[in-house]
């Protein structure tokens, strides 16, 4: 028959009163629970961004989203996936406050008028020149619409062509800056129309709707090669 000493007995029960004291703390912890708030925050999300796809980071309602994501515990079974969706929603809001931003200085560009060319729209002065004998012919010819006889804004394409003595011939198109390919007419490299539209020597003139736009001085005209190299001086 097995005997047990009064000092066995003591050890005994010491063995046993630790085990239980370190059996206590994981009896009384809980198990992580799932979080409601997270719940509730994860479906608003999905609803959001399923009627809108990026832009739902700037409707107001993800103000609310957020809200709920601040309520879960942070011991929940959602904790991390809170705090993802959270990190989410603020680079998302980042980003669509910046193409808003883009497309509200596009708008801005566009609304903004472009500035013509120096001179566009304006005629130039007549040069004074002598008074010469006119031919028969040119006495017969009914008098020019234009400054100082000569085209001016508003003078019809038509006139060009076939009055002023033969002395305006069309030249390559323009792209006029806002406006796009525009026709060009020029004073003919002749001794007597030099002579008799002198003012308009060195001087462009932009057609639009079968009319004179305005007139341009060449110098202020930037030709742009085709290949994108250093444009030439104004021709």
């Amino acid at each position: 028959m097995r005997t047990y000493t009064p000092v066995s007995g003591r050890m005994l029960t010491g063995l046993l009163t630790a085990l239980l004291v370190m059996a206590a703390p994981v009896a009384c912890r809980k198990p992580a629970q799932p979080s409601e708030a997270y719940t509730q925050a994860h479906t608003l999300f999905g609803k959001l961004y399923g009627a809108r796809g990026d832009e739902a980071f700037l409707d107001p309602q993800m103000d609310q989203v957020e809200a709920l994501l601040s309520q879960v515990p942070p011991d929940s079974l959602d904790a991390q996936a809170a705090n993802d969706l959270r990190a989410r929603i603020q680079t998302g809001k980042q980003q669509a406050q910046a193409r808003e931003k883009a497309r509200n200085d596009a708008l801005a560009d566009a609304r903004t008028p472009e500035a013509m060319p120096s001179g566009f729209g304006s005629a130039p002065e007549p040069a004074p020149s002598a008074p010469t004998e006119e031919a028969p012919e040119a006495q017969a010819e009914p008098p020019d619409a234009g400054t100082g006889g000569g085209p001016g804004i508003g003078t019809p394409v038509t006139q060009l062509a076939s009055g002023f003595s033969g002395c305006f011939q069309k030249g390559e198109q323009i792209d006029v800056k806002g406006r796009g390919l525009r026709d060009r007419w020029e004073l003919q490299d002749r001794a007597a129309c030099r002579q008799q539209y002198g003012a308009l020597q060195g001087q462009v003139l932009i057609i639009e709707e079968g009319k004179v736009l305005a007139l341009v001085s060449k110098s202020a005209i930037q030709v742009i090669p085709v290949d994108g190299g250093t444009p030439p001086p104004g021709r």
